[in-house]
């Protein structure tokens, strides 16, 4: 069931929910207040409801989130009428007064708020079963460690903004930040249901797992990685690895967490009303902005289509060839602009001839697949190599594709030591999660972004990290210029 159903009582709490600074200072006796909003259990679902509208906006998952880790990663290459405030990632060349990066900032602050607005007023829900409560202040702790995972991974130590406070808080540093999110992720995964007792696109307690799992394997504590991907229960990879970026097989047995998208409500050109979380818009423009039918804006680097093995099924999965069929294979690939490959991973075109704009297919931000083969990369650095390697051929079965330590397989890719079975763990995250978002972050991670970035732009020191805003340099009294991030 769709996520999208219930957001239409957004429109309920957006009254309550202003700025993120100041959104608990509220003195206006004609508007609802925490003290008097919680009164009856469709009032804590609107509340719970809104905090997820901040990762439909512009700058984060309803378009420019892509472009920016696409193009990062170098996973893309750019055509000519890519768009200049959008090149900038793809050449580093952003700056602290860049538009997107503080709507990334904003938006998260806005999410982070709106999930403060719930759990700090725990004590105020009425009539509302205490499952309910528990899940509901779950619910908001797995959003907020979500939206602090997507300021940390990008900024490095940001404002925590945890007690209620109308005043601008100073950077925390990384490691609060972290610690924050890990305790948010524990509580979440003691109050959230089962997969399977779970509405679709609402975060479980594997969700929660997931996400921790990954925010501790960011931090190299591969030990309590494993434990948070050991304690993972009701998942598999699914039969078919395409399903995962088709509409119709949305919320299967891989995926872990996934952001909802739907045309149900209709969609609008008009990008006015897509920044700061304050609407229902539950689109994306993913697939107009990458399809090659369409504005074709970037399109596959060789770099990324070279990686892939003869034969593998997932390089026709993931991407269009000339004479490729689509539209329910009715008709024939010809890419424009003699481009020799295009996105097909999350694009519309196996049912229908253009993405008109606006798109309806779901973002899975975490599947089992990627849990996989981050306990592959927990148990190697743990020095259990086998583990490792039987993790890294469970995703390679699916495919029907030869197991790593077989003599097709040592010919390339030979899996003898820790050092080759990181380097098989490297190529094997580039072919599976190919276009998902998550190899600029791993290349940071590996300590490999100035090896493979550096003749694009990418400086060691600098660019593992986005800019504070100049807004927020501006406004908050207890962040200056001295607490930029280097080199901006």
């Amino acid at each position: 069931m769709k996520l999208n159903k219930i957001l239409i009582t957004i429109s309920i709490i957006i009254f309550t929910i202003i700025s993120c600074k100041d959104s608990l200072e509220i003195t206006n006796p004609n508007e609802l207040s925490d003290s008097t909003f919680f009164k009856r259990p469709e009032q804590l679902q609107s509340a719970v409801d809104a905090i997820y509208a901040n990762l439909q906006t512009e700058a984060l998952f309803s378009r420019v989130w892509y472009y920016m880790y696409d193009n990062m990663s170098h996973e893309v290459e750019v055509n000519p009428q890519h768009e200049a405030n959008k090149r900038v990632y793809f050449d580093f060349n952003y700056n602290a007064e860049d538009g997107y990066i503080f709507q990334y900032w904003d938006n998260c602050f806005r999410g982070i708020n709106k999930a403060n607005f719930v759990i700090q007023n725990e004590a105020n829900f009425e009539n509302v079963s205490e499952d309910i409560i528990n899940k509901s202040v779950g619910e908001a702790k797995f959003m907020r460690a979500f939206y602090y995972s997507m300021l940390v991974t990008r900024f490095g130590g940001v404002p925590l903004y945890i007690e209620p406070t109308g005043e601008g808080q100073p950077r925390a540093t990384e490691t609060e930040v972290y610690e924050q999110i890990f305790a948010d992720l524990e509580a979440a995964a003691n109050s959230l249901g089962s997969k399977a007792n779970t509405d679709g696109g609402r975060p479980s307690a594997g969700s929660a797992l997931g996400l921790l799992g990954k925010m501790y394997l960011y931090q190299g504590r591969w030990s309590d990685a494993k434990s948070a991907f050991d304690r993972m229960s009701g998942y598999a990879l699914a039969s078919d690895y395409e399903a995962n970026f088709l509409e119709e097989t949305e919320f299967n047995i891989e995926s872990v967490w996934e952001l909802n998208f739907t045309l149900a409500f209709g969609a609008t050109t008009d990008w006015s009303g897509v920044g700061t979380g304050t609407g229902i818009h539950e689109y994306s423009f993913r697939g107009q902005d990458m399809g090659w039918n369409d504005w074709f804006n970037s399109y596959p680097s060789q770099d990324l289509v070279d990686e892939y093995e003869d034969n593998d099924p997932r390089l026709n999965d993931n991407f269009y060839f000339n004479g490729d069929m689509f539209n329910n294979d009715t008709e024939t690939v010809q890419l424009p602009l003699e481009r020799t490959a295009a996105w097909k991973k999350y694009q519309l075109y196996y049912k229908q001839p253009n993405e008109n704009q606006a798109s309806g297919i779901n973002c899975r931000i975490i599947r089992y697949a990627d849990v996989l083969l981050m306990k592959a990369e927990a148990e190697n650095e743990l020095g259990n190599a086998q583990a490792a390697i039987d993790l890294l051929n469970q995703v390679r079965d699916r495919v029907g594709m030869p197991n790593y330590g077989t003599a097709a397989m040592d010919a390339i890719y030979p899996v003898g030591n820790k050092q080759q079975i990181f380097e098989a763990i490297v190529h094997e995250r580039k072919v599976e999660l190919a276009g998902e978002q998550v190899r600029f972050d791993d290349l940071i991670r590996w300590d490999l972004a100035e090896e493979k970035l550096g003749p694009f732009g990418f400086r060691k020191g600098t660019h593992e990290r986005f800019p504070i805003p100049f807004q927020e340099i501006n406004t908050n009294p207890n962040i200056s210029e001295g607490d930029q991030n280097p080199g901006f």
